[in-house]
């Protein structure tokens, strides 16, 4: 969330993030909140001093046996304490506008992020060639449908749309990715492995920036009935969307020392999303679900450390790529494409050769403070006084459904099979090829 202070000394740099965004100027319009804001905190701090001093001259009043007087004063303390709920009331109020527009507005992009209104103007930074395939490639969809292995009738029975019933060996394939995943963050470039809860209160929300802003993007989960919830006034929770929620809300009202920087977390766990704007996209298959499994990264760091652990966590996203040999290019997010919370984002795009295209498979931000403004989240320099906002940094290492899909139709044969990458053999137990009827085909001395 944004510092109205720092808004008030360079109201022309705060704008010009909004404007670079695609957004109206909005400056004048906060900084008038701010000032309604003192003014009722004054209005109210003011009368109650008045009190505190009407009340002194109450008691030499009466001392010096001038009731008139004494009387007089009493009427106007009681005046005075009639107002007092107004006035606080006034100053609450004053602050929560305040806060609630700061709330819905977005970060502010970077200086070295390109300036433009959509993912056509996104800049391509490199690609990775890796494997390719010259026999003509069909959707993943198509495959998994023909081997009988991926099922989206039962699971819009069981469900509604947008769900997916994975079998046998595919099941076993994307289990085998986030295992991978995982052992490579783990084991290969330093990561603490999270086991997080997958329901979280309002505020881990706020703290990241899923609500206000989004939140008919996501799924509430209701203790009983909704009546019963209601009565009971039991708090709202939320699935989560991603782990990032779960994993930054880890240091939720924390003061840290800096000798504990930067902390990096991962976590391998389901997420929930509504994609209350996605109707018609992506209608077919597995790209767009409302339930799918990701590898999630994050990073807590110094301010000074962001930008190089941005670029270390990009490349760590990178890596899983790279070892299964799936194709891809990493591209720089303009600020019209940038999410709500970041201040510069990597986008890490897949080849999909039965779309013929590059889809997301991974977005790696840098938030700067603006999530530690929300949760509280501090750290203590080791020179100087005083504590300061840590740094949040957050990317898919991968999403594991997407990586499923990659893997599939960048390793699918003309048979209609598909090859198991070398990278994941250590986790699908001699398996090396998915095909049709049995749905596997194991290495010899494995069958």
């Amino acid at each position: 969330m944004h510092d109205i202070r720092a808004i008030r000394d360079n109201p022309a740099a705060f704008d010009k993030g909004l404007t670079s965004r695609g957004l109206e100027p909005i400056s004048s319009q906060l900084i008038a909140l701010d000032d309604a804001r003192k003014a009722a905190i004054s209005a109210a701090q003011g009368a109650q001093e008045k009190r505190n001093a009407l009340s002194k001259e109450i008691g030499a009043a009466k001392k010096a046996k001038d009731e008139a007087r004494a009387q007089g004063l009493m009427a106007e303390v009681a005046r005075l304490k009639e107002e007092a709920p107004a006035l606080d009331a006034a100053a609450e109020a004053t602050a929560r506008a305040l806060t609630e527009r700061l709330a819905a507005i977005p970060n502010t992009p970077n200086p070295d992020v390109p300036e433009g209104r959509d993912e056509h103007d996104n800049v391509e930074l490199r690609r990775f060639e890796g494997r390719g395939l010259s026999q003509e490639s069909r959707q993943h969809f198509e495959l998994g449908e023909a081997m009988g292995l991926m099922d989206f009738e039962t699971a819009a029975k069981l469900s509604g749309s947008r769900f997916v019933v994975l079998k046998g060996q595919l099941a076993r394939l994307e289990r085998a990715l986030g295992q991978f995943m995982l052992d490579l963050h783990t084991g290969e470039h330093g990561y603490t492995e999270v086991v997080p809860p997958l329901l979280v209160r309002d505020e881990a929300m706020f703290g990241t920036a899923q609500l206000p802003k989004f939140r008919d993007d996501q799924f509430a989960a209701i203790q009983g009935s909704p009546e019963m919830a209601q009565e009971s006034g039991a708090p709202n929770r939320w699935l989560i969307p991603t782990a990032e929620v779960p994993l930054t809300n880890l240091v939720r009202e924390a003061i840290l020392a800096e000798d504990e920087l930067p902390l990096r977390f991962t976590a391998l766990t389901p997420c929930f999303r509504a994609e209350a704007g996605a109707a018609g996209r992506d209608t077919r298959g597995m790209l767009r679900q409302h339930q799918f499994s990701k590898v999630e990264l994050v990073s807590i760091t110094a301010p000074e450390r962001s930008g190089e652990e941005h670029e270390r966590m990009v490349s760590c996203a990178e890596a899983v790529l790279k070892r299964l040999e799936i194709p891809f290019r990493t591209v720089t997010l303009c600020t019209g494409d940038m999410g709500f919370a970041s201040a510069k984002t990597y986008d890490i795009e897949a080849w999909l050769p039965g779309q013929k295209t590059y889809r997301e498979i991974s977005s790696c931000s840098v938030c700067g403070e603006f999530q530690a403004r929300r949760m509280e989240a501090r750290y203590r320099p080791r020179e100087g006084k005083g504590v300061g906002y840590v740094h949040t940094l957050n990317g898919s290492g991968v999403a594991v459904g997407r990586a499923l899909i990659a893997v599939m139709e960048n390793y699918q044969n003309a048979d209609g099979s598909v090859t198991v990458p070398s990278a994941l053999a250590p986790y699908m137990g001699g398996i090396t090829r998915i095909d049709g009827a049995a749905g596997l085909t194991r290495t010899e001395g494995q069958r």
